[in-house]
């Protein structure tokens, strides 16, 4: 749930991540889908099927729908757990599908893939925003998504610390930073989408990242 990084690096690295396509539409293959079984268990496996199924089935909801749908998925089928913990390291950006292959991950993958999982249901990037904030009650930095139904609108919070999803505004919990999505990163606050303020460079955990999705991205729909 929470970050022990510089908020300034999560920052680049989330811009950067944010380009990146979805694993082939979700077009995963048996032979992935055997393999994922193989390597963890048949719970794995389900959880993948189940994420296409929702992807799949969804995409003619009300958007209020599909956010209500996609924050339930991950908060329901994902176990928080830190990056040292699960992956043996400090800082580790997990793949939608590295998360739901094992069970777990921490805010930021879970924000991540609800960011992807809801453009692929077709909601516009442009009402969405990765959003980094100060959790005030644990004094500890948070990732969480922001859904704006206009550029004028209180945002929406979906997040992993609690299941409801609640207008910022009733998020006193939380105090916004920066906000982000594939095409723009802004200075955040409670009502707006914020200043837009630029851009992003080049860090080596963003290029192993996109290393590892596009070979994901390869197998998924290998037969």
């Amino acid at each position: 749930m929470l970050l022990k990084r510089p908020l300034s690096l999560l920052v680049i690295l989330t811009f950067l991540l944010l380009s990146l396509p979805l694993v082939a539409d979700l077009n995963i293959s048996s032979r992935v889908l055997d393999k994922i079984e193989a390597q963890y268990n048949k719970f794995a496996r389900k959880r993948v099927e189940d994420w296409q199924k929702l992807v799949a089935e969804n995409k003619d909801l009300p958007e209020a729908e599909k956010l209500e749908l996609v924050n339930q998925f991950f908060n329901t089928n994902v176990l928080f757990i830190d990056d040292i913990d699960l992956w043996n390291k400090k800082d580790y950006w997990a793949t939608p599908l590295e998360m739901l292959s094992i069970g777990g991950g921490d805010c930021e993958d879970y924000s991540i893939a609800k960011y992807f999982t809801l453009k692929e249901l077709g909601v516009d990037e442009d009402k969405l925003r990765i959003t980094y904030v100060k959790a005030k009650e644990l004094n500890q930095a948070h990732m969480v998504l922001t859904y704006f139904k206009t550029k004028r609108s209180v945002p929406l919070v979906l997040d992993n610390l609690i299941t409801d999803i609640k207008p910022a505004t009733q998020r006193n919990d939380l105090t916004p930073v920066y906000s982000f999505n594939g095409t723009g990163l802004w200075l955040a606050k409670s009502r707006g989408e914020g200043q837009r303020v630029g851009g992003s460079s080049r860090l080596s955990l963003w290029q192993d990242l996109e290393k590892r999705m596009q070979k994901q991205a390869e197998e998924a729909t290998s037969e």
